[in-house]
């Protein structure tokens, strides 16, 4: 079997699942072999990442995609790291994640929602990763945020009765209790809220600070909200999912009142990879 990884990041000919197996090769040979700058090696992770998200929702499955991405670290244990054929490939991967290296800002579309990410230096706090959600005429802004070098979970959410929550939760699939997503028939024209499990097959994490939302982080057109931050831990749990799945974040109100919004996972993963480029 010979090297054929795809050039360009964002130029994909190959199929989703065989592009994902040639960046995972390569990502594997970089860790044995010290084959790409630091920057180069955190855009290439990006870029499998992504591969990954695309060869989900092109309907791969995951125990398919597992056996393909343990094929591929089988294969690259094998490779000859300096072998004429490693070295041109990994020229030829160094030159295209180079300027992948060097993009700021990208967005990330899914099947309802995009992530926007910005990776961009400033010493104001603002969005890093970041994706809309409207409920009940309430507005939400969820992903990862904070000032250079900081990026927290958070939930930052404006009500239009200026009514205040006490807490806030994340609800999302508990992959320790299900075999994969639960996803509706209709798929991608299925509502959100949708796309999660039943209540026994979900895990909470529970916001672990709540503060007046700053300026910056603001849902667009509101004049004021609340953000929860919520545990590095569920961030990485997200990462994990499928990104055909949903997350609720639940906001909680005194006389056991609910308000719930709903984020589509999408390439959270990818976009998380996306802003490690800027810290290598």
């Amino acid at each position: 079997m010979g090297l054929a990884l795809a050039a360009a990041p964002a130029a994909a000919p190959a199929q989703p699942s065989d592009l994902f197996f040639e960046r995972t090769v390569m990502t594997a040979a970089d860790g044995r072999c010290r084959l790409f700058t630091p920057e180069v090696s955190a855009a290439l992770a990006a870029g499998a990442a992504q591969a990954r998200g695309a060869a989900l929702r092109a309907g791969v499955d995951q125990k398919t995609l597992a056996a393909r991405e343990a094929g591929a670290r089988r294969y690259a244990a094998q490779l000859n790291c300096a072998s004429p054929q490693v070295l041109a490939e990994a020229a030829r991967v160094q030159q295209a994640f180079s300027g992948y290296s060097r993009v700021t800002r990208m967005t990330y579309p899914g099947d309802v929602a995009d992530w926007r990410a910005d990776r961009g230096s400033g010493r104001n706090a603002r969005w890093r990763l970041a994706q809309d959600a409207a409920f009940g005429g309430h507005r939400m802004t969820f992903g990862l945020a904070g000032r250079e070098g900081a990026n927290a979970l958070l939930a930052v959410a404006d009500f239009t009765d200026s009514q205040s929550p006490y807490a806030a939760r994340l609800v999302l699939r508990d992959a320790s209790r299900t075999m994969g997503p639960y996803l509706d028939a209709r798929t991608k024209s299925a509502p959100l809220s949708r796309k999660l499990p039943p209540r026994g097959a979900t895990r909470t994490f529970m916001a672990e600070a709540r503060s007046e939302a700053d300026e910056g982080l603001l849902p667009k057109g509101s004049d004021g909200g609340w953000a929860f931050r919520f545990p590095a831990a569920a961030a990485q749990a997200l990462a994990e999912l499928d990104p055909r799945e949903a997350i609720a974040v639940e906001f909680l109100f005194s006389g056991e009142r609910v308000r719930t919004a709903y984020v589509e996972v999408g390439d959270f993963a990818a976009g998380r990879a996306f802003l490690q480029v800027a810290s290598r």
